[in-house]
């Protein structure tokens, strides 16, 4: 039976996907109307307080959404926040069938809005490609549960594993496209971290840039456990294109933080792990500051920590056609590395796909 309906849920998740980096920290949430098997009307949620995907239907659809069919990627929500409940006007309206992708994991929702949907005599029908609106959603669904940022961990490498040449040297590792890229899934997180090394070595900007719309600039996060920001590098010197922070340890004097909060750089001091900035304490911050998503953007260091603490939940490997070769050119990961194979961290839901001249290998971190 689902065959048939799932060209319509298709559609309703390809317009949810346009809500990508607007909507935080609320879902991605597209919805269609088809009566008498034709569009009548459609919506996605655009930003957090705006109009939610199921009233932008309704709205499109006028006086015929009575007796419709309803495709919803995320069960509607049945409390006041800063709009009404999206299951009383569906129930106003007078549709007939609901068909919904998946239940809505906050806690307000949870359920209820299905069921309160049923009592009005309106048939639901859940789990239509339930898996690909799970994925669409995995910032919302991680953050709304845990309350800590869903981290993705993003790194260039050539065939070999190798992210520079012996030098140090990295401009550039992948093409244009796949450079271009990175600007998307930048414009679509809540924060962006480096270590301080990627600064040192760098001095990048972490912004959004080269897009076709005005950028949303992510908090820019830098992992600096003693202080060696320079005052000079563009993320401090610039700290008007973005926000930005330094998490750091006891080990930053305090003269370099008065100089860093006088530039409007925030500092963030965590309790040391082993004289590193205790990660885990650093997202539970973020998280209490709605930070949704942290997009782990370099270096090998600050990656391998994350991944020994099983704080990361998502790999953007892009694969150039290269070989660098050279035992001193640096990977992926450094860090203490493991001593048996059954230690290894494995990957789920692996998918490939090509961006230009390079290849995106994506999959989920398997938790232990």
């Amino acid at each position: 039976m689902h065959e048939g309906h799932e060209v319509w849920m298709k559609r309703a998740l390809e317009l949810a996907e346009e809500g990508w980096g607007t909507t935080s920290p609320n879902p991605l949430v597209g919805a269609v109307l088809v009566k008498n098997g034709k569009l009548i009307g459609q919506g996605r949620h655009l930003r957090a307080g705006g109009p939610h995907a199921e009233v932008e239907a309704l709205h499109q659809a006028g006086v015929a959404a009575s007796g419709s069919d309803l495709y919803v990627t995320l069960e509607p929500c049945c409390h006041f926040g800063k709009t009404p409940p999206c299951a009383e006007a569906l129930i106003r309206a007078g549709i007939r069938r609901a068909y919904v992708a998946m239940q809505d994991p906050n806690p307000l929702v949870a359920g209820n809005g299905i069921r309160m949907l049923q009592e009005a005599g309106i048939e639901v029908v859940e789990g239509i490609l339930e898996h690909e609106a799970r994925e669409l959603n995995d910032v919302f669904i991680h953050f709304i549960t845990h309350r800590t940022p869903y981290v993705i961990y993003k790194t260039a490498m050539s065939l070999d594993g190798k992210t520079a040449a012996n030098t140090g040297h990295s401009q550039w590792v992948t093409g244009e496209a796949a450079r271009r890229s990175v600007h998307w899934m930048r414009q679509r997180v809540g924060a962006i971290m480096v270590g301080i090394s990627t600064v040192l070595k760098d001095d990048p900007q972490l912004t959004v840039r080269g897009l076709p719309m005005p950028p949303v600039h992510p908090l820019r996060i830098v992992a600096d456990s003693q202080g060696r920001i320079p005052l000079t590098c563009q993320l401090v010197n610039r700290v008007g294109d973005a926000p930005t922070m330094v998490a750091t340890t006891e080990r930053m004097d305090q003269e370099t933080e008065i100089k860093l909060r006088k530039k409007g750089v925030q500092v963030l001091r965590t309790h040391s792990v082993q004289g590193q900035v205790n990660l885990k304490e650093l997202l539970e911050e973020l998280g209490k500051r709605n930070i949704d998503s942290l997009l782990l953007e370099g270096g090998s260091t600050l990656a391998a920590a994350a991944l020994e603490q099983q704080l990361v939940d998502k790999i953007m490997f892009y694969l150039a056609p290269k070989l660098i070769g050279g035992s001193l050119a640096p990977g992926v990961l450094a860090g203490k590395g493991i001593d048996w194979m059954d230690d290894c961290t494995w990957v789920d839901d692996m998918k490939a796909r090509t961006i230009g001249e390079d290849i995106l290998i994506t999959g989920t971190i398997r938790k232990r």
